[in-house]
């Protein structure tokens, strides 16, 4: 059974909470440890940034902005203003506004370095303190494409914080898209300390019967679930927290990972989304054996049971290697009543985006689809 890591932030927190009921008579020495655990609380609690490059990144941001999120700072950064007047965002930033004036990058990634590198100066001010940032876009255009390898580049450095990417891959039709991207997706995988990649070309195979923009849309809650999710899960209390550390030691200089999200609402619902997650890897790997590290994270309603959460990790431990790390965590979410979704993310893997496929790939079964497509 994989190993458990409880964050010192929530047990804090709780101790905090119960302040009220701390009598009138209250000894110096007392106020001193009530004042000491406020102190190591904030200490203690890792400060998380999200940024949101171009439109595709924005679009993330804003969806993470309208489902609500604890204990992480959104900031949306583009060159079209337009676009970045309707993102929500805790900061919005039109990035490089003397070389585009606020119209866009045309396509082209090294307008958006370009217009990212004359904009540093103030994005690197709104993250500073940060220990997590993530950064999402969309590869493949213009500005997220540029945009997002200038900061991975530059955060790191300036800020040397855990970087990771998540990023969205075009379709194989897109060539000059799919060119761009797969060009991008290699340079990130040397600046970021790990890059979450979701390609449209799987996410077909699972979603592929929904209507285009409802099925574009997808890929972009995907990531929006997955840096919610685990921001919350580091920053605030939940049933089972995912450590700092733990996180840092699967993801610091991993390079890339692939993501595979399961949904089930049946008697056996945890075993079922977990193998579904583990089956449906949203990223042609090439041996998922290799992988160095894996986060699982699961969501319930209030009914879901240490028991539970805790077969999840049974499953994932049985499907990787012995020596391959595996952190852990859930959460309670009310609207998942009778319900559960388990994410599992794959570190340190390899993957075949780009080569060609040397055999025709298994049709997923009709099921696993509309178990899916459940979550959406």
């Amino acid at each position: 059974i994989p190993s458990t890591s409880y964050c010192l932030y929530p047990q804090l927190l709780v101790m905090a909470s119960m302040s009220h009921l701390i009598p009138n008579n209250v000894t110096p020495e007392s106020v001193m440890e009530q004042e000491t655990i406020r102190a190591a609380m904030e200490m203690a609690k890792p400060t998380v940034c999200v940024i949101g490059a171009g439109g595709a990144g924005s679009n993330i941001v804003s969806w993470i902005k309208s489902k609500g999120i604890s204990g992480g700072k959104l900031i949306a950064v583009n060159t079209d203003a337009a676009h970045l007047g309707i993102s929500k965002a805790d900061r919005r930033i039109l990035i490089g506004p003397k070389l585009t004036q606020g119209r866009g990058c045309g396509g082209y990634p090294e307008k958006g370095m370009q217009a990212t590198r004359e904009s540093m100066s103030e994005i690197t001010r709104e993250v500073q303190g940060s220990n997590i940032i993530f950064l999402c876009a969309g590869l493949g255009g213009g500005t997220g494409t540029g945009a997002i390898q200038i900061l991975a580049d530059e955060l790191k450095r300036a800020t040397g914080a855990l970087v990771v990417g998540v990023v969205t891959l075009p379709f194989a039709v897109e060539r000059f898209r799919y060119s761009m991207a797969k060009e991008a997706l290699l340079s990130l995988q040397r600046s970021c300390d790990t890059v979450v990649a979701i390609d449209n070309n799987r996410l077909t195979r699972v979603a592929g019967n929904l209507p285009l923009q409802q099925a574009l849309g997808v890929a972009n809650e995907l990531v929006g679930q997955f840096i919610k999710g685990t921001t919350e899960t580091i920053t605030t209390a939940s049933l089972i927290n995912i450590d700092f550390a733990d996180l840092t030691a699967i993801m610091e200089g991993r390079g890339l990972a692939a993501i595979g999200v399961g949904f089930n609402d049946g008697i056996d619902r945890i075993e079922q989304a977990t193998r579904m997650a583990l089956d449906t890897q949203l990223l042609d790997v090439k041996d998922m054996s290799m992988a160095h590290g894996a986060l699982v994270h699961v969501t319930g309603g209030d009914d879901i049971t240490l028991e539970e959460v805790t077969r999840a990790g049974e499953l994932v431990t049985r499907s990787l290697p012995q020596d391959v790390r595996i952190v852990w965590g859930a959460r309670v979410d009310p609207a998942m009543k009778g319900k559960a979704r388990v994410m599992v993310v794959l570190t340190g893997v390899e993957s075949t985006f780009g080569e060609v496929p040397k055999v025709a790939q298994a049709p997923v079964q009709e099921e696993k689809k509309k178990r899916f497509l459940g979550m959406f």
